[in-house]
């Protein structure tokens, strides 16, 4: 094992493909011969990091958006995250470049770094599979996922909606906790927003909290005040019954006649 194989604590069974990995497109353009360079690697790494951290992301936050979860995801391919995991391999150190690069900084250089630790990820994963490759992804972003699962997203569902709903009337959107399942350690609570006597969103969530900033999601992305009320979303003189929760994959295809016999 070369000392980054053992920095990253795997052994390439194709030292071309390392190599590859590691060969910035400066070289070749100061020697003017034909080299191989890291920029197809770093496009196919780029490909695997978002699946990698997109099913991670899918997994380990059930309840959060699409919206949400694209903003994290964004977060940990970002050139800069990238850049600190490249750094904490000593990535910049093992890049072969031109001297002119060199000279500049750019073994320093966030965007440079970035694109290496990409090229570093499609080597990995031509070199053997995804698994291995997702397991040093998410040992080597542990630290940053957690991080962002405990910093508040920068979206306020709520306060958006209520912004967009006030300059059209005075009236403040209104929440309703319609139902809870599950034992006390794992309830499931469903949630729905109204305003003008209408049901504008539906929502779940294990924190009555969550709940109401999910319908009210549900009520950005429908954007159901824009058209006529339908019938059972609500009246004058208050809600209507509370609205089921959406039913799950399963009994949805049952209730269909879809997919299931």
């Amino acid at each position: 094992m070369n000392p980054l194989e053992q920095r990253i604590g795997y052994k390439f069974r194709n030292s071309l493909l390392l190599a590859e990995a590691l060969t910035h497109p400066s070289l070749g353009h100061e020697t003017q011969r034909h080299h191989f360079d890291n920029q197809r690697l770093e496009f196919l790494g780029d490909a695997v990091l978002q699946l990698i951290f997109t099913e991670h992301l899918f997994r380990l936050f059930p309840y959060f958006s699409e919206g949400q979860l694209t903003k994290l995801r964004s977060r940990l391919v970002s050139r800069e995250g990238l850049k600190v995991h490249a750094m904490s391999i000593g990535l910049g150190t093992y890049l072969m470049m031109g001297r002119g690069e060199e000279a500049s900084g750019g073994r320093q250089r966030a965007s440079i770094l970035a694109d290496a630790f990409e090229a570093l990820v499609g080597a990995m994963y031509l070199d053997s599979s995804l698994e291995a490759v997702r397991r040093f992804v998410l040992d080597e972003a542990q630290e940053d996922i957690q991080r962002l699962a405990l910093q508040p997203l920068e979206v306020n569902p709520k306060g958006q909606l209520q912004e967009i709903l006030q300059a059209i009337s005075p009236k403040s959107p209104t929440y309703e906790i319609v139902s809870q399942a599950g034992p006390e350690h794992q309830k499931i609570f469903v949630a729905r927003v109204f305003w003008e006597g209408r049901q504008l969103g539906l929502g779940e969530g294990p924190s009555k909290k969550q709940a109401e900033t999910a319908a009210a999601l549900d009520a950005l992305e429908s954007r159901r005040w824009e058209g006529p009320s339908s019938p059972g979303t609500g009246s004058k003189t208050g809600p209507a019954a509370p609205a089921e929760p959406p039913l799950s994959r399963d009994k949805a295809e049952d209730s269909s006649g879809g997919f299931k016999s």
